[in-house]
């Protein structure tokens, strides 16, 4: 929940706290509240949100603390109170199932409004909403072309090129004053990046999980990893196993 204190103590970072990199030449900056900016554009990606998972999981008679839509719409606003884009794109998943996008309560869909009013908002889909966002602002599709990128939930096995995707939830492991970190990350090789998840209850995949694998060309790979008010950038050969 660390980035929820500091999206709300700290509605404006420090630039020294981000880190730039580029996708297929394009520029782009990874916030620390795990959104990417594209600054040519003026498009703000972020993935995975899994709104309403607590929800889903009662439904199945599981109890999970209720405030996971309220905490991860909150550090989005902050996010977006920070770069003003003029685009956001939201790379699948958004709902953890079918059903969250229709039965999400009124409060949350007026902040949703209010986030979205005055901006283009694209709904991408995934594995877990592939039905697209009921009443929401905004269009949904499956895969977006826009900005010199590509757009989709899954990465893809064929298509790497300019492509910036979520699913795999990335997340990497360092030593650091003889003890292990691990946070969630943006990983990229030049040629495409995985985003973090960006719901506050959501976990994370190591990038030496055999999921990850051929998805990158290891010599390249960075891993921008979320601190708690930076982000922390370290090439792959420098990970834990």
């Amino acid at each position: 929940m660390h980035r929820l204190v500091h999206a709300v103590a700290t509605p404006v970072a420090n630039a020294s706290f981000q880190a730039r990199t580029t996708i297929n030449g394009i520029a782009a900056i990874c916030d620390p509240l795990g959104g990417l900016y594209l600054t040519e554009s003026g498009t703000l990606v972020v993935s995975d949100l899994h709104l309403e998972k607590g929800s889903a999981f009662a439904r199945r008679g599981m109890m999970l603390p209720p405030y996971d839509t309220l905490a991860t719409l909150r550090i989005l606003e902050a996010v977006i109170a920070r770069h003003d884009p003029r685009t956001v794109i939201s790379l699948g998943d958004n709902f953890h199932d079918r059903t969250g996008s229709a039965a999400m309560p009124d409060t949350f869909r007026q902040m949703i409004a209010a986030m979205a009013r005055g901006r283009d908002w694209i709904w991408i889909n995934g594995n877990h909403d592939p039905d697209g966002a009921w009443g929401l602002p905004g269009a949904s599709m499956d895969e977006l072309r826009h900005a010199g990128l590509v757009f989709r939930h899954e990465p893809s096995r064929i298509d790497a090129e300019g492509e910036i995707a979520g699913h795999l939830h990335p997340s990497a492991t360092v030593r650091r004053r003889e003890r292990s970190v691990r946070r969630a990350c943006f990983a990229t090789d030049g040629k495409r990046l995985l985003m973090p998840a960006f719901g506050v209850t959501t976990g994370g995949l190591d990038l030496r999980h055999r999921a990850m694998s051929g998805l990158f060309d290891r010599g390249k790979l960075v891993a921008h990893m979320l601190g708690r008010d930076r982000i922390y950038s370290v090439r792959y050969d420098n990970l834990m196993g």
